[in-house]
């Protein structure tokens, strides 16, 4: 078989196959993939809705509205149809590394059942130490009409993250928007 000169013409011919074949190959594997990742994402959101509630027997996700002009989702949760919280998927644009994203479980009096990271990019190390009990325990049982969700150093109630206050401010700026979200659409 004999060698294709290089050619400006030969050139491009050969790079617009291989960006059609790549198109179509990456093509492919986006519909092979996207159900099973929504599938996992779902899951994701259903897990942590269980993580900061009380016990429930109905679908919360069946239950959910979106507040209005937010990016924020309000799950009620009942049991043999008596209303036991609210989780509100929340999340902060001011994390170190960008968007953290939080699942905050509020009881019906407004107090903080539980909280759960469902996603965050943040120092390994650092950052990511606001998934462990030390420093997310502190917001349990607490209510943010009395408790001040803002760390120590601007004149708040929360311990932050030790070499870590942005993650920290970025975690209480999640958990206040999910107040408000509650008090908008989350309580009964």
């Amino acid at each position: 078989m004999q060698k294709l000169s290089s050619t400006l013409t030969n050139m491009i011919l050969s790079l617009t196959i291989i960006s059609v074949f790549m198109a179509v190959a990456l093509g492919f594997v986006y519909e092979k993939t996207k159900d099973p990742i929504a599938k996992g994402q779902q899951a994701k959101i259903t897990n942590a809705i269980a993580e900061v509630l009380p016990a429930f027997d109905n679908d919360p996700t069946k239950e959910m509205t979106q507040v209005e002009g937010e990016d924020l989702v309000v799950y009620k949760a009942t049991k043999g149809g008596q209303w036991v919280g609210s989780a509100v998927k929340t999340y902060s644009p001011k994390g170190f590394a960008g968007k953290i994203v939080l699942m905050v479980g509020f009881l019906p009096d407004g107090t903080i059942n539980n909280i759960s990271v469902v996603e965050q990019k943040e120092t390994p190390g650092l950052g990511t130490k606001m998934k462990e009990p030390k420093f997310k325990d502190q917001f349990k049982n607490k209510n943010p009409e009395s408790y001040k969700i803002t760390v120590k150093k601007d004149g708040g109630d929360v311990d932050a993250i030790t070499a870590s206050t942005i993650s920290s401010r970025a975690f209480c700026d999640a958990v206040n928007r999910a107040f408000e979200a509650f008090k908008k659409g989350g309580a009964q």
